[in-house]
């Protein structure tokens, strides 16, 4: 009995001690795969000499040059709706309608003035009616008035053979003809002042409302926006998004959407003149400025290489961490095949320092007012100062070292405290 629970044991030990040592074996290999290379060499590079180009490169994006803005008319009523708009990139010739705007408001303007206007055409009208009227009636009274004159002047001639009392009965009406002669003549000019006062009223109103209708009619033709000359329609982005969230981009306008008088609605590039707009990094700004050459090339059209000029430097924007402006080149060369939107890479040649000591711009650090690199000694990794002389996104030109020497493309303190990291938790992970 003791004999066979013997042999059952060290069969039992034949199977298990096989299978431990595959485990401990996987094991091992699971933690050399996963473990950090703490040992591992940290990426260096050598200190080179040499004749350094200063490039700058970008990606940028193509867009037609010569730009016609179309914006919403001042129009004094407030917002405007969108009624029709053309599709972003869609072609257009000069005098093609790109945008119009709901003109409901102002047709009702334009209805109401030419009413005004018209009642205010026949006040006119009933006015120079009732002058002439009046100015017959005055003419009238005054022919009777010097008739009565002269038959009282004719009376009055025959005083010297007629009594005293009759004499002085023609010599009063003779002077009451007279008064009432000057006293028609006198209200005849006032009348006629009157006259021209009353219908001058009336023209201005009259006026005003041939005015007001011009207005609104001239504001109508305003809410059609027309290309002036031919290229094709950019859409802008509606900054009038109330339901836009902060950080969120802009939705392209659309049919509908309302906007404020003034606010630029799209814009008409030519497809004669071409640019790109290029996102440089803030570091590149001081090697570039307006006139200089650069090669482009559209990533759509490969072989192909398009000479530009630096046309204009925009302001500098970003978070810190991503200092960025706005680079716009106009382009000296035409294809067929350009169209807008397509990505493009540009490279701007700044400048060339000969025999100078060079490391990609990785190698160097900058802390405290210091610039320095880590140089490889013997006891390792140090820090070495340096004087920066010039540098680009990719390259720094620098002095205080000597070509050959090894530094670190990476900061050996945080490599170290990242792989120390990284092992106590792959120890405490296996325990």
């Amino acid at each position: 009995m003791t004999r066979r629970i013997i042999v059952r044991a060290c069969a039992a030990a034949a199977l298990v001690l096989p299978l431990l040592a595959l485990v401990t074996w996987g094991g091992s290999r699971l933690m050399k795969a996963v473990a950090p290379a703490s040992t591992s060499r940290l990426p260096v590079t050598q200190v080179k000499r040499g004749d350094v180009t200063i490039t700058v490169s970008a990606k940028g994006e193509l867009s037609g040059g010569h730009t016609e803005m179309l914006s919403a008319p001042m129009t004094g009523g407030g917002d405007m709706a969108i009624t029709y708009l053309r599709e972003a990139g869609e072609p257009v010739a000069a005098g093609d309608v790109v945008v119009k705007f709901d003109t409901t408001e102002q047709e009702f303007k334009l209805k109401e003035a030419e009413a005004d206007l018209a009642e205010a055409e026949q006040h006119v009208i009933q006015t120079e009616a009732d002058n002439r009227a009046k100015e017959e009636e005055t003419r009238y009274a005054l022919v009777q008035a010097k008739t009565d004159v002269r038959t009282a002047e004719l009376e009055a001639r025959r005083n010297p053979i007629l009594a005293d009392i009759v004499a002085r009965e023609n010599t009063l009406a003779l002077e009451a003809a007279k008064d009432h002669l000057r006293q028609l003549e006198h209200d005849a000019a006032n009348r006629q002042a009157t006259s021209a006062a009353a219908v001058a009223i009336q023209e201005a109103a009259r006026n005003k409302a041939k005015v007001q209708a011009q207005t609104a009619r001239q504001n109508i033709e305003n809410m059609v926006l027309k290309a002036k000359a031919g290229g094709y329609v950019s859409v802008m982005s509606n900054t009038n998004c109330n339901f836009c969230m902060y950080g969120m981009l802009f939705p392209a306008l659309q049919v509908g959407d309302t906007i404020s008088a003034g606010m630029v609605v799209a814009q008409i590039p030519d497809l004669k003149n071409w640019e790109v707009t290029a996102s440089i990094g803030e570091l590149d700004r001081g090697h570039l400025s307006v006139g200089q050459k650069v090669q482009v090339a559209i990533v759509a059209l490969p072989g192909k290489s398009f000479n530009g000029t630096v046309k204009e430097i925009g302001g500098t924007i970003g978070a810190f961490w991503n200092r960025h402006f706005d680079c716009k080149i106009g382009l000296e060369q035409v294809s067929p095949g350009m169209r807008p939107g397509m990505s493009s890479n540009i490279l701007i040649t700044t400048g060339t320092l000969p025999n100078s000591l060079w490391v990609p711009s990785q190698a160097l650090f900058e802390s405290d007012s210091r610039t320095f690199v880590y140089l490889e000694t013997p006891s390792g990794f140090t820090p070495r100062d340096v004087k920066l002389v010039r540098r680009s996104e990719s390259q720094v030109v620098l002095t205080g070292l000597k070509e050959g020497q090894v530094v670190a493309l990476a900061n050996p303190e945080l490599e170290h405290q990242n792989a120390q990291t990284k092992g106590s938790a792959m120890k405490a992970l296996s325990q």
